[in-house]
C-alpha cells in the first residue's frame, strides 16, 4: 500500500464540488485515511509551496490557496501517487484527459481544482506537513 496527499483547492470547495470529488476518489478505489477542512494561513501556503518561491506564479498561488478553505486528504491504495495523478489529469485542465478531475472541474492552470504529490518522497513530506508523522 502507498499513500499520497490530495488537496481539493478553494475553487472546488467554494463551488460545492467536494462531495463529487470524494465520490470519484472512493469509486476509483482509494481509501481516505485522514482528512480535514482547513483554511491555510499565508505562512502555511508559503511553506508548502516553498520549492516554487522563485517562480513568477508563487505570490498568486499563495493568494489563491489562502482564498478559502481547502480539503486535505491522505489517500491510500497500491501505487497511490501515480493513480491519483492519473485521476487528477494534467495541470492545465484544457490539456487534461477526458473524465479527469481537472478536465471536468478545473478552471485554469492555477485554479485546476486539486493537488497531488508528484512522487513518494514528496507524498511523505507533504503528508507530514499537514498531518504530522
Amino acid at each position: 500500500m502507498e499513500q499520497t496527499l490530495a488537496i481539493v483547492k478553494p475553487n472546488l470547495v467554494k463551488r460545492k464540488l467536494l462531495g463529487r470529488i470524494l465520490t470519484i476518489i472512493e469509486e476509483d478505489g482509494f481509501d481516505i485515511k485522514d482528512a480535514r477542512l482547513k483554511q491555510l494561513t499565508q505562512n502555511e501556503a508559503e511553506g508548502f509551496y516553498a520549492e516554487h518561491k522563485q517562480r513568477p506564479f508563487f505570490t498568486s498561488l499563495v493568494k489563491f490557496m489562502t482564498s478559502g478553505p481547502v480539503f486535505l486528504m491522505v489517500l491510500e491504495t497500491p501505487s497511490a501517487v501515480e493513480k491519483w495523478r492519473n485521476l487528477m489529469g494534467a495541470t492545465d485542465p484544457a490539456k487534461a484527459a477526458p473524465h479527469t478531475i481537472r478536465r471536468l472541474y478545473g478552471e485554469s492552470i492555477e485554479a485546476n481544482g486539486v493537488h497531488g504529490s508528484d512522487s513518494q518522497i514528496s507524498a511523505e513530506r507533504e503528508i507530514r506537513f499537514f498531518f504530522g508523522s
